[in-house]
């Protein structure tokens, strides 16, 4: 090795090696250290939701993209659910990532750049909703006329649950249940979805379950209603089976569960207005439909009454129709029996030229000549049965004279097959084994050899 080469060689070892490992979390903990805390504003974009619930993503503006990710831990805490073009200003922390050397935005918090963002937000959500029917009005069921149970979605600590409960009160006194929830901040819109969803599934058993649901808060900014616009609590809203009525902020303040209630109430004492009607005012309506039905009653027998005098005017006293009505019978009486005995008489007057001799006499009469009819019929029998006798002897004398018996008497025989059948030729009696002759006197059965 030349001079030359050692001092080569020794100038290239004052530079420390470095493995890649070594070098790419030492960057890490540069840029942790360096920026270890920091605001940063752009649009989100390409937003994907791992199967593990962490959120990766990007950040951009007009020049740069800026890789971000948001661990499961910190995403049920944001209060902007993230969504692909939202304008958004994030707070975290930087740092890399080893094995492909990017760096990336790890977010802790999110909120909306500037209310124009907000707004667009919500826009886009309220026509993505309303695409999907939540908002369409056959959905929208009739509110009880006087429900039993009110349910309220409501902070319990607030005026508004005292306004709602001393309108009640006031108007008709009716059993209301609270269900206390968040109505802004971080847990907000899970706790009301909740709450809605949990009056539903009630049962009955043990607390009675609501006719009627108000979700309600006072007024506030738009980002105080923001749990409102939720859209969990906007399906929860909507799939709602108890008739629902909302009562978010002052009258100038619409939020999107507004649209899936089936009743918005400008404020939560205008909700408990319209949840139950004035008892002092139903009372007055009975007491006056009362008078109006005893007064049509009233009516209504004064002219039934007056048509009766009428009709029975017209009718006359029935002890005399009814003199009349039977002096009527009695002459109907009297000429039905008239008539009868007029028929009958007439009838035997027809009769008696018929039937000039006792009815005995004609029967003896009649018997005497069927007797002479009988007489006669058996001696035309005789006669008529002399000849046929005579023809039926002679052909009786020629059949025995044909006889196939009277042959065999002379001395011939009759050869049958075995089933009965008479043979007449020679070459049927060579093809059967069997055969019977029959002779005058008897049968004989032969065998051939």
């Amino acid at each position: 090795m030349t001079t030359d080469d050692l001092f080569n060689a020794s100038k290239r070892s004052n530079v420390p090696e470095m493995s890649v490992s070594d070098l790419a979390f030492s960057l890490k903990r540069t840029l942790e250290e360096t920026y270890g805390r920091v605001r940063v504003r752009g649009e989100l974009t390409g937003l994907k939701l791992a199967g593990s619930g962490h959120l990766y993503g990007d950040i951009k503006d007009a020049d740069s993209v800026i890789n971000i990710v948001c661990w499961k831990s910190s995403m049920g805490r944001l209060s902007v659910r993230p969504e692909d073009g939202l304008d958004v200003i994030i707070t975290g922390k930087m740092t890399s990532y080893p094995k492909n050397s990017r760096y990336q935005l790890v977010i802790e918090s999110m909120e909306l750049a500037g209310e124009g963002a907000l707004l667009k937000m919500l826009e886009d959500r309220r026509k993505k909703l309303a695409a999907e029917g939540l908002f369409d009005e056959r959905r929208k069921k009739p509110l009880p006329f006087l429900p039993d149970v009110i349910g309220v979605v409501t902070s319990p600590s607030g005026a508004v649950i005292r306004d709602i409960i001393h309108r009640v009160s006031e108007r008709f006194p009716r059993h209301v249940l609270v269900w206390p929830v968040l109505v802004q901040g971080e847990g907000a819109a899970a706790q009301i979805a909740a709450a809605i969803r949990g009056f539903n599934a009630m049962d009955g058993k043990g607390l009675p379950k609501p006719d009627l649901l108000i979700v309600a808060r006072g007024g506030g900014s738009m980002e105080d209603l923001m749990a409102f616009n939720d859209e969990d609590v906007v399906r929860a809203a909507a799939d709602s089976r108890i008739p629902l009525i909302s009562a978010v902020g002052h009258e100038t303040d619409t939020t999107l569960i507004d649209y899936a209630a089936d009743l918005r109430a400008p404020t939560p004492t205008g909700a408990a207005e319209r949840a139950v009607p004035v008892r002092l005012n139903l009372m007055a309506q009975i007491m006056d439909d009362s008078e109006r039905l005893m007064r049509g009653m009233e009516r209504k027998l004064r002219e039934l009454s007056s048509n009766l005098e009428t009709l029975s005017a017209k009718l006359g006293d029935p002890v005399r129709l009814l003199d009349i009505k039977t002096q009527a019978l009695d002459h109907a009486g009297d000429k039905l029996r008239h008539g009868f005995e007029k028929t009958l008489s007439a009838k035997t007057n027809r009769l008696a030229p018929l039937s000039p001799r006792h009815p005995r006499a004609l029967i003896d009469e009649k018997a005497r000549h069927a007797a002479m009819l009988t007489d006669s019929l058996q001696r035309a029998a005789s006669s008529l049965l002399k000849d046929p006798q005579k023809h039926l002897d002679h052909a009786v004398r020629m059949l025995e004279s044909l006889s196939f018996k009277k042959v065999l008497e002379r001395g011939y025989t009759v050869v049958r097959a075995p089933d009965g059948r008479v043979l007449s030729t020679a070459a049927e009696a060579v093809k059967l084994e069997h055969m019977d002759i029959q002779f005058k006197d008897s049968g004989l059965k032969v065998k051939k050899a």
